[in-house]
């Protein structure tokens, strides 16, 4: 990667460099441990043209997403995080019996199924086949494609235009973002609304998210920087919100140029916060490396020690952000013998890499380990809740990120 992807700038800096992985959701089958494995760098720059944060595009979304390994519905959490933003987006929009809503990168249905509830039309675009099937089944149209500018003049030319356009965690995900935005144009009606959810680059610095960083992500957006990129394809940002979710993400609230209006004031105080944290200079960003090393120093010292100990650690969840800590860390099954997933569609896989087995739940209560490693620690408060019956044994979680912590639960 020579040139930004956003501005065409050659002026990219180094963030931080975490050695080569494989795509983070790359599962292997039991047949694959003994196939070579391919691995690509992983590492971060900044623009300091537009200041985009991103990686060089080495898989294309194509590998990542004809067949994927996320299913939305499996967490409690975001499945009632959509359902509360269905409700305010209807308010917010007046989506009335008349409206069309459009979700690119759909997934399994998860967020669309509450519009279907309320009875207003809506269509998915999910390009990953069989998430889409699932989400099929349980009644929301999906398409099965990629939404570029064709997809989406095609979509409004068969079914009208978007009185809402809906694309909650895929920004990243796309190195084409230019294309990208001009295909959420092409869908949205002249007077319509586009919202888009992504992580908050504000948030990974701050939060030493690095494990959030993987080959779907090509980017990571401050509200500066995603301003810039919505503006690439004739949208304007009008409004911001900070959500907690994925450890801090930003809800983008956009409208065709025409329709834009002057922006609201969470936008302007968003974008001060990013210039105070240095994030539009390069000493924002001077220490996250030693930080990041940190992480993988003290969990490493953590999960040696436990073992000379005779203690027993075993993973829950499977998270494409676990594959990029457990990579960094150079986490084996000596130190970590098998991970737990409620998605049974990486039951009996591998991760990625570090060839740790994915077992279901069920395995970790019949073994009953000192020590649970929760690798989706984005979903701390969730799990904390949904694991108190390890107390029943003595166990205890442990949380690596922003920083190496044990928790004792309670029932």
């Amino acid at each position: 990667m020579t040139r930004c992807r956003l501005c065409g700038s050659a002026a990219l800096e180094s963030v931080v460099d975490l050695g080569a992985t494989p795509p983070c959701e790359s599962f292997l089958a039991a047949d694959q441990l003994d196939r070579p494995e391919p691995a690509y760098p992983l590492h971060l720059r900044v623009c300091t043209g537009c200041w985009l944060a991103q990686i060089p595009p080495l898989i294309t979304p194509e590998e990542t997403f004809s067949e994927y390994a996320y299913f939305s519905s499996y967490s409690t959490s975001w499945v009632e995080h959509a359902r509360t933003f269905v409700a305010d987006a209807a308010a917010r929009v007046g989506l009335g019996p008349d409206a069309f809503v459009v979700e690119v990168a759909s997934n399994d249905g998860y967020l669309l199924r509450h519009v279907v509830d309320r009875g207003i039309r809506c269509l998915g675009i999910e390009p990953s086949v069989n998430v889409g099937a699932a989400a099929r089944e349980a009644g929301v149209p999906t398409l099965t494609e990629f939404l570029t500018p064709d997809t989406g003049a095609g979509v409004r030319a068969e079914h009208g235009p978007a009185d809402l356009v809906v694309a909650n965690n895929v920004y990243a995900h796309i190195p084409d973002v230019v294309g990208f935005t001009k295909g959420l144009r092409a869908l949205v009606a002249d007077d319509g609304w586009v919202s888009v959810e992504v992580q908050h680059l504000l948030t990974l610095i701050e939060g030493n998210q690095y494990d959030t960083i993987y080959h779907e992500h090509f980017q990571y957006y401050t509200v500066a920087s995603a301003a810039r990129a919505l503006a690439s394809g004739g949208l304007t940002l009008v409004d911001v919100e900070l959500l907690p979710t994925h450890g801090g993400s930003i809800r983008l609230w956009a409208r065709p140029d025409e329709a834009a209006g002057e922006p609201s004031r969470r936008v302007d105080d968003a974008l001060d916060r990013e210039k105070a944290a240095g994030l539009r200079e390069l000493s924002g960003y001077a220490e996250f490396s030693a930080r990041v090393a940190k992480v993988r120093r003290d969990l490493l010292r953590f999960l040696i020690d436990a073992a000379e100990r005779g203690e027993t650690v075993v993973g829950y969840g499977a998270p494409g952000k676990g594959n990029t800590l457990l990579n960094h860390c150079g986490i084996r099954p000596d130190l970590l013998p098998y991970t737990v997933d409620r998605n049974p569609y990486k039951h009996g896989r591998f991760t990625p890499g570090t060839r740790i087995p994915v077992l279901p739940p069920e395995r970790m209560t019949a073994d009953r380990p000192d020590y649970v490693l929760v690798l989706p620690w984005n979903l701390r408060d969730e799990l904390i809740e949904q694991l108190s019956f390890v107390h029943e044994w003595g166990g205890r979680l442990v949380f690596p990120i922003p920083e190496l912590s044990i928790v004792e639960v309670e029932r």
